[in-house]
């Protein structure tokens, strides 16, 4: 709220050029808040794939958790009024990797009842081919 109060402030004096300096500072801020949400919820989604394949079984609880974490990614990527995407496909699948250990030291805590460490829960999967899979649901594929 501040930023848009400077921003107003800014306009008034005919600062123009700090004014879009500002404007842009607000978007990084924005596309920084966008991926930390898209992060966080690949982390739940990618969590759920990989015991999924590990395990080789579902339950409706993931299925449930896999299809919310998915709805919530392309909602938060959407851009409303501008159309399109804040984060492009490569960015996308970046932020997967990007979250995919911290999903698999969840995993080997939750799948088979947490008997395995994450190195052994790790062996049991690939990650390219998890984040394949939560790429495939992310973009309706």
């Amino acid at each position: 709220m501040e930023e848009l109060m400077e921003l107003k402030e800014l306009l008034h004096r005919g600062k123009v050029a700090e004014a879009l300096l500002l404007v842009e500072e607000l978007e990084e801020m924005s596309k920084s808040d966008k991926l930390n949400k898209i992060f966080s919820y690949g982390i739940i989604l990618l969590l759920h794939l990989i015991k999924k394949v590990a395990e080789n079984r579902t339950t409706k609880s993931w299925e449930t958790s896999i299809f919310n974490a998915v709805k919530q990614i392309q909602r938060t990527n959407k851009r409303h009024k501008a159309k399109g995407n804040y984060l492009t496909e490569e960015e996308l699948v970046e932020t997967l990797q990007d979250a995919y250990e911290s999903a698999l030291k969840s995993a080997a805590l939750e799948a088979f009842e947490g008997i395995y460490n994450f190195e052994e829960i790790a062996k049991m999967v690939k990650e390219d081919d998890i984040i394949t899979m939560a790429m495939d649901l992310i973009l309706d594929r």
